[in-house]
């Protein structure tokens, strides 16, 4: 008798199987019960008749806590009323443990009490889905990115300096000198593309920002592609094609996931490129006709990323930023010395920026220059001057961050249910 995977009955009827699982719902109809069965594959209606398991087995059944461990026997029967079309004449059952009073019940809970449970909140329908994506996504990304010729090269958690800057960096003590955890690891990215050409790192990040937004943790993962002999134009191609490539495969593997969702899916479904490309300049043309009180020079907020990205049904390119909003080893537009040649990508229906990067400074002069302008140490960047001591060459790249962009597929309305065990402003546990 075979232990099968509730996913994989429909290649089991009229067979006798063994499923393992936790049971996740149940109801009682005289001498029948209508066990819900889930074992992280997907979930299947297991029958279980009186006549057939016997009283002391039906009573024992029948006590069962939600989220007791179990084995359950009996034939594939095809009913296309049961969840996946397929359900279990049980003929016996083993219980593995039964479990007490389970805390989340299918009444509402607060956001609070479920983050506190989030352990076991993890278990429930959405949030598989949510992480089912999640896993389908990241393996979209890798996919990618080896078809394109990138090789992963992942870099150092701990750092001795800031990439994005000195206001969101976690400090701790490393033996006897400072580090802080990694803001991004795209600086020891450009020196692995020196040696590579094209590679990407993966991994978390941290930032130490004070924010409650739903957009924002300050435990975040992100892939971070790099390109020697790319320009801003580069890779602004690059983006597109890659968030497009990205989009399709969840579409094509998780559509169960979506519908669990309640996603409407029509809105993925026409991401195409060429994506709109905007200025910096034209965004702000955008938000003071949108009754916005913004002034060239500043960032962009999340009021004002959700009036631009919600401006059309694709993700938008806006590029051409004040060089004093970006970080310091930025290119300068040749046109005009107050731009950066970066872009951020910003996404529909309000999610926000979803990728931010640009054309890296070759120029040894101008990087010390900006290393000054920002007051930082030169003693930290010695190693990521020599990047252009020796053989620098015009070199582009961008992050994309996962929990975002997960958000965004997903619809969800907050990013904490986009990874499993969320870090936010005072909230570490569990």
């Amino acid at each position: 008798m075979a232990n099968v995977s509730i996913k994989d009955l429909g290649k089991h009827a009229g067979e006798e199987v063994t499923l393992r699982g936790w049971l996740y719902n149940k109801r009682h109809k005289g001498k029948l019960q209508f066990i819900l069965l889930r074992d992280g594959s997907g979930t299947a209606q297991c029958v279980a008749f009186r006549g057939n398991v016997g009283d002391e087995l039906f009573d024992r059944l029948d006590r069962l806590g939600q989220e007791s461990s179990l084995t359950v026997t009996g034939t594939v029967k095809e009913d296309k009323r049961s969840p996946g079309g397929y359900e279990i004449d049980v003929t016996g059952a083993e219980i593995i443990q039964e479990s007490g009073e389970y805390p989340i019940t299918p009444k509402e809970h607060g956001v609070d009490f479920l983050l506190r449970h989030r352990h076991l909140w993890l278990r429930s329908n959405k949030q598989v889905a949510v992480m089912r994506i999640r896993d389908r996504l990241v393996r979209a990304i890798r996919e990618f990115l080896a078809d394109d010729g990138f090789i992963n090269v992942d870099t150092p958690i701990f750092t001795p300096a800031a990439c994005e800057g000195t206001t969101t960096l976690f400090e701790l003590k490393y033996f006897d000198e400072m580090a802080y955890l990694t803001q991004s690891g795209q600086l020891y990215n450009e020196a692995t593309a020196m040696a590579h050409g094209k590679v990407y790192c993966f991994g978390p990040t941290f930032r130490a920002e004070r924010s409650k937004t739903r957009k924002h943790l300050t435990e975040f993962w992100m892939v971070e592609p790099e390109v020697m002999f790319a320009d801003l134009d580069d890779i602004m191609e690059l983006t597109e094609r890659f968030v497009t490539a990205i989009v399709k495969e969840v579409l094509e593997h998780c559509r169960g996931e979506l519908e669990v969702l309640e996603r409407d899916v029509s809105k993925l479904e026409g991401i195409e490129p060429p994506f709109p490309r905007i200025s910096y300049t034209d965004a702000v043309g955008m938000l003071k006709k949108g009754g916005h009180n913004f002034e060239w020079g500043g960032d962009f907020g999340a009021p004002d990323e959700t009036l631009i990205g919600e401006s059309f049904e694709r993700p938008v390119l806006v590029h051409r930023y004040p060089k004093a909003v970006k970080a310091f080893y930025m290119e300068p537009d040749p046109d005009d010395e107050r731009i950066a040649l970066c872009v951020d990508m910003i996404a529909p229906e309000g999610y926000g920026e979803i990728i931010g990067g640009g054309q890296r400074t070759a120029s040894l002069e101008y990087l010390e220059k900006q290393i000054d302008a920002h007051g930082l140490p030169h003693e930290a960047f010695e190693w990521y001057k020599d990047l252009r001591r020796y053989g620098s060459v015009y070199h582009s790249g961008f992050g994309l961050g996962i929990e975002r962009t997960v958000a965004w597929l997903c619809g969800s309305k907050h990013i904490r249910e986009c990874t499993a065990f969320p870090r936010m402003l005072y909230k570490i546990y569990p």
